[in-house]
């Protein structure tokens, strides 16, 4: 089994110094981090997207996983850079202000950055006018606003609102998700999609952006 399929299958079983042995000797061997990336890494979290979706991953799988994939995207990561390869895109995350429940968002974070994203987290009780801030900073391509609590949903309104103001609303596309959350709600915002789950999340980021 070549070093891409060991990076691939080490990621689906979460085997971490597999996916660590495979990143190091494949680089070694003259394979690029792009085509580690793009072509074993990538293509295993899609599938523990997929696994999620169908039922046949939960949550602790889906994060062994990830944690797989981490160890050997903090190896590839110096090498990208120098490269030059660029993200896919860069999606500023965060809890609403007002609400401090992490679990999902964390979930999300993972999903999206193993698509090929930069993740820029907020981390939670995040006000409209910081999320405003880490858009023009970052020049955020997506962001995805997380609620776990009904009576912290009207924040993401309120963030939409924020960016409208600053205009800036038409330069981000903003996503939203969280328990109470449903399209509904999306769509009365003016959202510009909602996920039911991580990897929902993941793949509407990249629908919207036009890369899947």
């Amino acid at each position: 089994m070549g070093y891409k399929e060991t990076i691939y299958e080490g990621i689906l079983k979460g085997d971490m110094r597999a996916v660590e042995d495979a990143t190091k000797k494949g680089l070694e061997e003259g394979i690029s981090a792009g085509e580690l990336l793009n072509e074993a890494m990538i293509p295993a979290m899609a599938e523990v997207g997929r696994l999620f979706e169908a039922n046949e991953y939960y949550v602790p799988e889906m994060l062994i996983a990830a944690r797989a994939m981490k160890a050997g995207l903090a190896i590839l990561r110096p090498e990208l850079v120098a490269s030059g390869v660029e993200p896919k895109g860069k999606v500023v995350l965060g809890t609403v202000k007002g609400d401090l429940h992490d679990i999902g968002k964390n979930l999300v974070g993972i999903m999206i950055e193993g698509a090929g994203f930069e993740i820029i987290d907020l981390g939670v009780d995040v006000s409209p006018e910081d999320f405003v801030k880490a858009v023009r900073e970052h020049k955020a391509d997506v962001v995805g606003l997380s609620a776990l609590l009904t009576t912290t949903m009207p924040s993401m309104k309120s963030t939409i609102e924020a960016l409208q103001e600053a205009g800036i609303r038409d330069q981000v596309k903003v996503i939203i998700g969280g328990a109470p959350v449903t399209q509904k709600y999306a769509d009365e915002i003016g959202a510009d999609g909602y996920g039911r789950d991580a990897a929902a999340a993941a793949t509407l980021t990249k629908k919207l952006l036009g890369l899947s």
